[in-house]
């Protein structure tokens, strides 16, 4: 039987030691710490709520994991860059668990939840490294050219979740370390973003003129900024909300609080807004997220799936809807929205957002002010991109698509 400690980590250096993970004969198991259930905070109030019994994961369907671990482990890059490290370390990673890559994460993983190593990395420090470079190596990763995965960069990208290439970093000003344990003093918690292989070449302005447009929006992100190189590449870059400073936030994404399959899309954002109601009890959080809705149908973010959606728990155990993430022109699988707007996914129309705002709580002259000044801001979007740095195609191309998404609403 293979056996991991799951710990809370609010602060550096401050372990709350929360139960452990087992697993025998392929099947999963967790049982919380009585003194961690007597502490009454709720990590995973749905799928794996406070208590004293040994729950089994059952829901082989949404995936090998509770879902609140889950969040712990990479998706498809970070999972690539794992693989690769691990194997040109001599592990046969087909013969590893899950259990077996969350002790490999440790404590460098996204949100508050750590666990205890089997499986050492390499000594982390913080030797400054060349953003360009690493973004040459996800390159090759991508385009199958190299077999091998520098230790730098799998420190830095191996435990984001997401399939772009990105990694972690530590922001000083302009000086840029590994980001993916503790920083030194002054140094801020990032995430920058790569090209995948089938973005814009210019997808970093992109997704930062959108970042411009959302805020303008009233939506809550965190601070955003283009990375120049030496070589003339730009990179998107964003603050993590999960970190600030030494401490650290337990996220949890809707998804995964949910265990629906983001790979899957099943989901309408009616669920979203009644998770929010439920969980946060918030009616601001509500309008936060049901403005991100409009948001997503009227630019084109049809990359809107349930685990680009996350709540945050602070430490006396309140949850809020978390700022937004992954905002930026997706056309979606299939030309539809990954979320269905009260079950259209293809063409929400403006009936649709005021039955499925009215129906969730929202005044109908909420939901009127909110579509008003999405479509007014995206109406600007030409001016973002200029000021992004985004190419006259590109901005083109997505302007015409913009445009019919405002006539149609």
């Amino acid at each position: 039987m293979k056996r991991i400690k799951v710990f809370l980590s609010f602060e550096e250096k401050s372990e709350i030691f929360v139960g452990e993970l087992a697993e025998k004969e392929h099947r999963i198991y967790f049982q919380y710490d009585p003194d961690f259930v007597r502490r009454s905070l709720w990590l995973s109030p749905y799928r794996l709520p406070l208590g004293y019994n040994l729950y089994e994961h059952i829901d082989v369907d949404f995936g090998p994991i509770f879902g609140l671990f889950d969040d712990s482990l990479p998706d498809g890059w970070g999972l690539m860059l794992m693989d690769r490290y691990l194997r040109g370390r001599g592990f046969s990673v087909e013969q590893l668990s899950v259990l077996d890559r969350l002790s490999f994460l440790g404590s460098n993983t996204m949100g508050a939840l750590t666990y205890k190593h089997v499986l050492e990395p390499d000594t982390i420090n913080t030797v400054p490294f060349d953003l360009y470079d690493l973004h040459i190596q996800s390159q090759k990763i991508l385009m199958g050219k190299t077999q091998t995965v520098l230790t730098e960069l799998m420190k830095a990208g191996g435990s984001p979740g997401g399939a772009r290439p990105k990694v972690l970093v530590g922001l000083c000003k302009d000086k840029l370390i590994s980001g993916e344990g503790n920083l030194p003093d002054g140094f801020e918690h990032w995430i920058v973003k790569f090209n995948g292989i089938n973005d814009y070449p210019d997808s970093g302005s992109v997704e930062y003129a959108y970042s411009l447009m959302a805020k303008d929006c009233g939506i809550s992100m965190p601070e955003t900024r283009l990375f120049n190189t030496g070589q003339g590449s730009v990179f998107f870059g964003v603050k993590r909300f999960d970190r600030s400073g030494k401490k650290r936030f337990h996220s949890h994404t809707f998804g995964n609080l949910i265990h629906s399959n983001f790979r899957i899309p099943s989901c309408d954002y009616e669920m979203l807004f009644r998770v929010i109601n439920d969980l946060t009890k918030n009616h601001m959080d509500l309008i936060r997220g049901f403005r991100q809705m409009v948001f997503n149908i009227i630019t084109n973010n049809r990359d809107d799936h349930v685990k680009n959606f996350s709540f945050t728990m602070n430490p006396k155990g309140l949850w809020t809807l978390s700022p937004a993430y992954d905002l930026t022109f997706s056309t979606g699988s299939g030309g539809e929205h990954s979320m269905t707007v009260d079950g259209e996914g293809r063409s929400p129309s403006v009936a649709n957002i005021y039955h499925l705002g009215e129906k969730s709580g929202l005044k109908k002259r909420d939901i009127t002010l909110i579509i008003d000044q999405v479509t007014q801001v995206a109406a600007n979007w030409p001016e973002y991109a200029e000021t992004a740095g985004v190419n006259e195609r590109t901005m083109e191309e997505i302007s015409s698509v913009l445009t019919g998404n405002r006539h149609g609403s």
